[in-house]
């Protein structure tokens, strides 16, 4: 069975992780979405919250593409997640240059710890190369509108979130 990992904060999950899932999904015969709890990056969303929303967001993936798509929280190093879910690959989306050169240096150390599991990137789609997680939570924050970054139930957790706040 080949199993690969999409880690990420996923703080919210968007079009553009969707995007990347679909892709990955059809590479593999299970896709674990590592959610990584990082407490340094102070999260909007709780880690139960982000699960939530991704196997949401998931469920018709998998049934779509016929691949057995589950979220794993994670603290550990990105390649010991891997290693505890039997990963051999570990999945990573590109939207630019830039990310390219911090994945860069992530492969190498990666490598360096387990040579056995490969890292396999993805580019973005060109309707999704411009979305980040972190810019959507603004827009939102702002009272702008979201709705080509994430899906109807993300925007609406989103303007929840920011009419508590």
């Amino acid at each position: 069975m080949r199993i690969g990992l999409y880690p990420g904060t996923f703080d919210p999950i968007t079009m553009g992780h969707i995007d990347i899932i679909r892709r990955a999904a059809v590479l593999v015969d299970r896709l674990v979405i590592g959610v990584a709890i990082n407490r340094d990056k102070g999260p909007l969303f709780s880690l139960e919250e982000r699960v939530g929303m991704i196997e949401a967001e998931c469920a018709s993936l998998s049934e779509q593409t016929g691949t057995e798509i589950v979220a794993h929280p994670f603290e550990n190093l990105l390649i010991d997640c891997a290693s505890d879910v039997g990963a051999q690959v570990i999945v990573r989306g590109l939207r630019a240059v830039a990310d390219f050169e911090y994945e860069y240096q992530m492969v190498g150390m990666n490598r360096a710890l387990n040579s056995s599991i490969e890292t396999v990137f993805l580019m973005a789609d060109a309707r999704h190369q411009a979305i980040a997680s972190k810019l959507v939570k603004e827009i939102a924050r702002l009272g702008g509108d979201v709705r080509k970054f994430v899906t109807p139930p993300v925007r609406d957790a989103l303007i929840s979130r920011f009419d508590q706040g």
